[in-house]
């Protein structure tokens, strides 16, 4: 391997919870492959301030659900630090239209699958061959996958029946690739972040200001990007081992009940 920096791919990596993961890997000396939908130029800023972290960051444009995009997250990785240490299963849609479950129809039920269930499924199973490689090369090489899910997996919306079903998924998806990969030095991790504010959840900024100041997390605020990234650094960096498979919840106490 030829370079001795930890490499991760980040999907969703140049906004919101995604870019505030790259923020804190690139602050703790990875380089990145940050994927995103949008074009290069409409995130060049973005991957300006990160390289300012001294990362090496490439961008790969695609959607995670079309298995050609996904193939070329990884030849990208493949030329240009030849190692992966590190996948971020990030990117996501809430549910189109946002409709009741009586309401809920087949195209909308695909797209969130695709891009939410299925496009991190297949991504981590390509990843996950590269890293075992890597390790049959180097026994001294240690893995991270992550992925990114909802408190949508625990918490019931009727008007967002396909997100919390994909959310809820994403953990047995986790539990399912930690025993797969444990005997290979690749630990795997979901962390379920609360409400984070973002571009994704501007429209909903009035309601959800309202029940922070009403208790709905112990912590009565938002939570930032930069919460959910500290969290991720700090797996990558393996300061939480022997607990693969593990779920974090970054949601202020939001799931813990009172009377």
């Amino acid at each position: 391997m030829s370079n001795s920096r930890k490499v991760a791919l980040i999907t969703g990596g140049a906004r919101g919870i995604g870019l505030g993961i790259a923020t804190a890997l690139a602050g703790d000396g990875c380089d990145l492959i940050v994927n995103g939908m949008r074009s290069a130029d409409d995130v060049a800023d973005v991957l300006t301030a990160l390289r300012a972290l001294s990362a090496r960051v490439v961008y790969a444009q695609g959607d995670v659900s079309d298995a050609a995009a996904r193939a070329r997250m990884l030849e990208l990785a493949h030329d240009e630090f030849g190692r992966l240490d590190v996948l971020v299963n990030n990117a996501g849609i809430t549910s189109v239209g946002r409709k009741d479950l009586l309401e809920a129809d087949e195209a909308s039920w695909d797209r969130v699958f695709d891009v939410n269930l299925k496009g991190p499924f297949f991504l981590t199973q390509q990843v996950a061959a590269w890293m075992i490689a890597q390790r049959e090369a180097d026994s001294g090489f240690a893995g991270t996958i992550i992925n990114i899910s909802s408190i949508s997996a625990q918490i019931v919306s009727t008007n967002r029946g396909d997100y919390c079903l994909t959310k809820a998924a994403i953990g047995m998806a986790t539990k399912l690739w930690a025993a797969r990969l444990a005997d290979h030095g690749v630990a795997v991790y979901e962390i379920q972040p609360g409400v984070i504010e973002s571009d994704m959840t501007v429209g909903v900024k009035e309601k959800y200001d309202r029940l922070f100041a009403e208790g709905l997390a112990l912590e009565r605020r938002w939570g930032k990007p930069q919460d959910v990234g500290r969290a991720a650094a700090m797996l990558v960096r393996g300061d939480l081992p022997y607990a693969t498979g593990q779920t974090l919840e970054i949601a202020g106490g939001m799931m813990i009940r009172q009377m």
